[in-house]
Formats: structure tokens, sequence, C-alpha cells
């Protein structure tokens, strides 16, 4: 008997809804050219929700959520509401409450016309980024006083546990294990400003030994961004803070050609975790079926991987990086002249070539 899966979909806004039923076509062509099954359920949180019932989430649902496999999301955000708001709401929520640890974020250049970067080429942008998902600035413990006045004081808490340190750093040396790539690992911090960040830097050496066939090294985070431009090719998996996996990754996102490749895997190792592409909702393009879809589809091909159907995962991103390279996706924005329904379509069906390859 096939394997069936239980999947929670969370469409958001803006372009979310559309980008998501794409990413849902190549799941269903994938299920039957594979061999497993699944049953979806949609979740209605963003916007329109809040602003319909002044609620982000029911009591409750992160113990719904616990009953599924995998959770996959559109995009979250609306100009309507005040910036992070729903966000906060609904993504934050969802990581924080289900502890979703690590934030996996693959950085792959598919064809050298799309890198910005002059004269790199597929097998020079090829880095795993591992950026810890729960605490940093983003725990928001701080506060105001004054607020308001021309007294005004903000205070926000930078917090690091070693627990939560360990446990990203453990991940990525693993990743480094697996990877077919350069055994190497990168932790990206800025301990020689930073003084706290040194425990990050400590936990590195002293988890070290415990893998010995992976290289290690440091870099601070404004040359991490030089490098990243200037030598792509000298990282193979990057482990880091919050805060500047959150500015990382989206430089690597245009490094690899742009956000609308870009996805994402809000990860906590065997137990329900969320998938998703980083763009935003782009509320410029909703219901135009203009934007390009390829993030969403590279978010479930994240999940499929993350569910232990390997070869459905490969499959799709091989057809994803033969498609782009071919010029038939001939760009991953809104001007390649390809309807964000036809994206779907040209993935799915190619699949199936994918799967004769394999």
């Amino acid at each position: 008997m096939p394997t069936t899966y239980e999947i929670g979909v969370i469409p958001g806004d803006g372009v979310g809804p559309e980008v998501t039923d794409e990413g849902l076509k190549v799941l269903a062509r994938a299920a039957k050219l594979f061999g497993f099954s699944y049953h979806t359920k949609t979740y209605p949180f963003g916007a329109d929700h809040y602003l319909a019932t002044k609620e982000f989430m029911p009591e409750g649902q992160l113990d719904e959520f616990r009953t599924k496999h995998a959770l996959l999301l559109g995009a979250i955000g609306d100009p309507r509401l005040p910036p992070g708001l729903v966000e906060r709401g609904v993504i934050a929520a969802t990581r924080f409450g289900l502890d979703l640890y690590i934030n996996l974020r693959p950085i792959k250049l598919y064809a050298e016309h799309l890198c910005p970067i002059k004269g790199k080429k597929p097998e020079d942008v090829d880095m795993l980024v591992v950026r810890e998902n729960t605490e940093d600035l983003y725990t928001g413990m701080g506060g105001y006083f004054k607020r308001g006045t021309p007294d005004e004081v903000v205070i926000a808490n930078q917090i690091f546990t070693r627990k939560g340190i360990e446990r990203a750093v453990r991940y990525a040396f693993d990743a480094a294990v697996r990877r077919n790539g350069k055994k190497k690992l990168t932790l990206v911090d800025k301990a020689n400003a930073i003084e706290v960040q040194q425990l990050w830097r400590r936990t590195v050496e002293e988890v070290s030994p415990d893998y010995p066939g992976i290289e290690y090294d440091f870099a601070y985070i404004d040359a991490a961004c030089m490098w990243m431009i200037k030598n792509p090719e000298s990282f193979d998996v990057i482990v880091t803070p919050n805060l500047f996996g959150d500015i990382l990754t989206d430089l690597g996102a245009m490094v690899q050609g742009g956000m609308g490749v870009a996805a994402s895997g809000n990860i906590h190792p065997g137990q329900v975790s969320l998938f998703e592409p980083i763009h935003g909702s782009a509320p410029k393009y909703k219901g135009k079926n203009a934007v390009s879809p390829i993030a969403a589809i590279g978010a479930v091909g994240m999940m499929l991987d993350f569910l232990g159907e390997q070869r459905a995962a490969a499959a799709i991103d091989r057809t994803i990086g033969e498609l782009l390279s071919s010029r038939r996706i001939p760009s991953l924005d809104a001007s390649s002249g390809l309807k964000t329904s036809e994206i779907g379509d040209l993935v799915a069906s190619e699949l199936e070539h994918a799967l004769v390859r394999q």
C-alpha cells in the first residue's frame, strides 16, 4: 500500500493562492508517477480571514497542525494591515508554536543566464543555508518606554541558548555530511562586534569532533555578504543566527536568479514542518496569473524530500533545472511571457521525462 500523507495547505494572501495551486498541481502529478498518496486540508488564514474574524488562527490550531505530516504555505501579507501584523500572527506563531527551529534554504543556480554575477555558472552556486529559526531578535523580548514621546526608548533583546545553537549547528553538520558537496561548514556571525555570539563559535568547535570528515570555518556577516557575490563557490553549508540568516538568504536568492525560484523549509526533524516560497504576497499581481510559481513548486519538492519521497523531490528539482536552463521558462519574474498556470502545467507535464531518466 502506498504511503498516505496528511498535508495542511495555507494559500494565504496576494498571489499565494495562485502559486499554491501550481504547487499542488505538481504534487498531484508526482503522486501518480511515484506511487504515494496524500490528503490535503486547506486553511483560510491570512489577511482576509483576520479582517473578517479579528483572529489570526483559532485556539487549538497548532494542535491540529501537529496531526499533519507537513504544511504548505503560499504567501502572507497585505497592505491593508500594518506591516508584519498578519505575518507574526500566522507564520511566526506557527514557527514558534511548533518549534520549527531550522529554516532551510537551498541556494542553487539552475542556469547561468539567471545569475546577475558575471561569469558564475551553476557549479559555482550550490549551497545550503541553515538559519536558526526560533531565537535571536525574533523572540520579541523587549519593549517600549515613553512610547510616542520625544524621550521614547526601545529595547530589543538578542536571545541565544546553547540548546538552540547546538541543534542548529548539528543539523548543519549533518547536512554537510549528506550533501554531495565540499564537506565544509561555515558559521556566519558577527562575533567580533557582538561578543555574546562567541557562543556560536564555541559550540561549533565543541561539536566539530563528532564530524571528523567536515571542515569548518568562520565568517563575519559583512564579509560573508561580500564573498557570496565575489566567490559563491567557496560556500557549501552555512549555519547562522536568525537575523543574519534572514538577510543572507535574500541575497542568496538574487544570486540564484531572484525570489521567483527561492523555496524554504521551516523544519523540526521528525515532526510536522512547514514549506513555503520566500517571496512575498506581491499584491499588485494578485489575480493576474502572471507571477512565477517555481518557488512554490520548489517548496513542494523540499516538502517531499522531508517526507522521504526523495525520488519525487529529485525529479521536481531536475525538471525545474531543465526548463530553466533550456529557457523554455525564460525568466523567474512576471515578465517571462508565461502565465502562472502555464508554468505549472510545464513542470507537471515534464515530470514524467524526469522519471524516465532516473
